[in-house]
């Protein structure tokens, strides 16, 4: 799978350590900054991976912040991407099951490496259940 990633200067050591999970699971990684832990402005990041998924440069993304608030606010600004702050292991499989989530947010001060791991396992292996539930994605999209 094609997977952009980002993150802010709080979100970069886990963004690096989930960018490398996710390369030596097999998919092609789009790093699209920041590339240190020099501060740096959340929203264009979020913004950065909310477009690489809503024009198909890939399949989904991932953004990381320091609480993982301000980047899914900036991610959720680009019409087409439905970006889920996940806390928990079961967040992210609903957020993909029922909402057919396309970017998932982290917050990189309020989980453990293993924890965003296990989420973003989850999120991948999950498929979005249609039904009843993309009638509501079909709102989201409504002007």
């Amino acid at each position: 799978m094609k997977i952009v990633i980002g993150c802010d200067h709080a979100g970069f050591p886990l963004k690096e350590e989930v960018k490398q999970k996710l390369i030596d699971a097999g998919h092609e990684v789009i790093d699209v900054g920041t590339h240190s832990s020099d501060s740096v402005d959340y929203p264009i990041y979020g913004k950065a991976v909310g477009r690489a998924v809503a024009d198909g440069e890939a399949e989904r993304g991932i953004v990381i912040c320091g609480s993982g608030i301000g980047i899914s606010i900036a991610c959720n600004k680009v019409k087409g991407v439905r970006c889920a702050l996940c806390t928990s292991v079961e967040m992210a499989e609903m957020c993909r099951r029922h909402n057919n989530a396309n970017v998932i947010a982290m917050g990189a001060r309020m989980i453990s490496k293993e924890l965003a791991f296990a989420m973003v396992d989850k999120w991948l292996e999950t498929e979005f259940e249609g039904g009843k539930h993309l009638r509501r994605i079909n709102m989201l999209d409504e002007d």
